[in-house]
């Protein structure tokens, strides 16, 4: 008798330790963003992006009679001007755009290509080994740029405001200028080596004697306004042909690169169909390849869909181990099997089937697996530094889309006379099949250099239905955790019924497989919950994971707002009088 009510006392105390099924911990605004800056309601259009300035001028686009897709495209362009640190111009992007009208979603993919001269040993040294400078910094690291003809050709097709009223407040904010936050001088100083070399980068965004910029000082790009000029003038051959393309093409070749004319003029965006699922009854619309992104929130979702997760809670360790298990499996198969779809077979059905997830539900142990329980090859690793922003309108369309230049700063090159940062994109290829890249992982076989081909990204902009209707968009930066960030914020709304903000703000994990170790941002879990995951076999490392979640859900006849706390963004709305 004595030892039952000693183990029950065991339980009872166990249990009391771990957070309760509704409590969790969430990161709280920075002190100079207040949450109504973060979240915000209404029965008419919503915007929200990691730029002030961005949703302003996507607010006003519908203020001025436009539609879901012109507020889309200005956004891109003013983003453009006040992120140079991470999109531009000179990157590209994935855009999911659902028309209600039509019940359909719109899969548009402006993804950089690799130049027609690329070959999948350009990035290696004479003794074979890869060398990651030559991928990051400089002419070699740029891949086509597919922005512009991306925006051009979605706005011909959906627009209804005119192609230079869309591009207008950008060129405005370009001239005005944009102000210094946290984010963009961190940034810049991290890059500070690279930009300094260059000397149109180095005029654009230093002071004349070199020093860095302070914080809300405004930087102006009078070169940039006149590159929007001629793109607002001519559209896509604006960029593509005449001056900027030969001034493009100049810079990429006096800094060692191979991209020539004819990589511009035929660059191609690409129509794709959404990857689908399920979760619970809500079905699932997200980014195909060439993004891996939303292949594996998908299957993420369809390994712990019969979990049963509401039965621990939100951050109870058993919810976190499972989850991270689930992350370890798609990162492996990530791994094996994605790569760009016009180069390779890729077994998207059967990654994102509930039969496959069924195969896999074995792999779900009371202990962490180590990096090597699944074949394969290690996943590279992504920049962390996108963009990403969301749109709803009060016809029920909806857009979310992702876009980047790769790295802080792209390739570090600013094509002269444009005020273009060019991307550093080619380092989403793999250099070498199992040989890693300068952040410490590995590449697969489908992934290496090609012509014309499009690197694999984790980009993840995501889509949710209930019966049909939209319910919520959502998407966010940083690499290959946004597939993490991504399918957390989907768990905590879809499984645990968080209202919008708190599924964005609460505490994130991240595991991909390799390298073998459990991310967990800050505020930490409970200390109990830490050593529980610990005793699992978890080995966790306490640091950032970098998501910035854009998301705008669907509550009653109220669209719901949330530009992510962790970041500089802001959410606005638009109610027609």
């Amino acid at each position: 008798m004595q030892k039952l009510i000693l183990v029950l006392l065991v339980i009872v105390f166990s249990c009391s330790t771990f957070e309760k099924k509704n409590e969790f911990r969430t990161v709280y605004p920075k002190k100079n963003i207040p949450r109504s800056q973060l979240e915000v309601a209404s029965k008419g259009s919503v915007v929200a992006s990691q730029g002030v300035e961005s949703s302003r001028i996507g607010r006003d686009i519908f203020s001025r009679g436009g539609n879901i897709i012109d507020a889309a495209v200005a956004m891109s362009f003013a983003i453009s001007v006040e992120r140079p640190q991470s999109t531009g111009l000179g990157g590209g992007g994935f855009l999911l755009f659902y028309e209600h009208a039509k019940k359909k979603t719109w899969v548009i993919d402006f993804r950089e290509m690799a130049p027609e001269r690329s070959h999948n040993k350009m990035f290696l040294k004479e003794n074979g080994e890869p060398d990651s400078n030559l991928s990051l910094d400089g002419g070699l690291a740029v891949g086509v740029p597919g922005l512009v003809a991306g925006l051009h050709e979605i706005h011909q097709k959906f627009g209804k405001l005119s192609w230079a009223e869309v591009i207008a407040p950008s060129i405005e904010l370009a001239e005005k200028g944009f102000t210094v936050d946290i984010h963009f001088l961190t940034s810049l100083k991290e890059r500070e080596a690279i930009l300094l070399k260059n000397a149109e980068a180095k005029a654009v965004f230093f002071n004349k004697d070199g020093s860095s910029p302070r914080i809300r000082d405004l930087i102006k790009q009078s070169q940039l306004a006149s590159t929007l000029r001629k793109i607002q003038k001519k559209g896509r051959a604006g960029f593509y042909s005449g001056e900027i393309a030969e001034r493009i093409v100049e810079s990429v070749k006096k800094n060692g690169g191979i991209m020539g004319f004819k990589d511009l003029s035929l660059y191609q965006v690409k129509w794709r169909e959404p990857v689908e699922g399920s979760y619970h009854g809500y079905k699932i619309h997200s980014m195909p390849p060439p993004s891996s992104g939303g292949t594996h929130v998908i299957e993420i979702l369809q390994l712990l869909e019969p979990q049963n997760l509401s039965q621990w809670g939100v951050q109870h360790p058993e919810t976190i181990h499972r989850l991270a298990t689930a992350m370890q499996i798609s990162f492996a198969d990530r791994a094996k099997f994605m790569g760009d779809p016009d180069f390779a077979k890729i077994p998207v059905n059967d990654l994102t089937s509930k039969e496959y997830a069924k195969l896999r539900q074995s792999l779900f142990s009371e202990k962490a697996y180590s990096s090597s329980f699944l074949p394969g090859v290690t996943p590279w690793i992504e920049s962390s530094d996108t963009t990403h922003f969301t749109l709803a309108d009060k016809d029920l369309n909806m857009v979310t889309t992702t876009q980047t230049i790769n790295g802080l700063f792209g390739s570090g090159v600013m094509a002269e006379g444009t005020g273009i940062i060019l991307n550093n994109q080619m380092d989403d290829f793999a250099a070498k099949v199992g040989a890693s890249n300068l952040f410490g992982a590995i590449g697969g076989d489908k992934n290496l250099v090609a012509p014309k081909k499009r690197p694999l990204s984790s980009m993840s902009p995501t889509i949710i239905f209930k019966d049909d209707m939209p319910i919520l968009a959502l998407g966010t930066p940083s690499g290959t955790r946004i597939i993490s960030c991504v399918a957390q914020t989907l768990i905590n709304v879809l499984e645990f019924n968080l209202p919008l903000y708190d599924a964005v703000a609460a505490t994130r994990i991240h595991h991909q497989w390799q390298p073998e170790e459990l991310r967990v941002e800050k505020p930490f879990f409970i200390s109990e919950t830490m050593k529980e995951l610990k005793k699992k076999g978890h080995k966790v490392d306490r640091q950032k994971l970098g998501c910035k979640i854009q998301a705008i859900g669907r509550l009653g006849d109220q669209w719901i707002g949330v530009s992510d706390p962790r970041g500089q963004g802001a959410t606005l709305e638009f109610t027609a009088q």
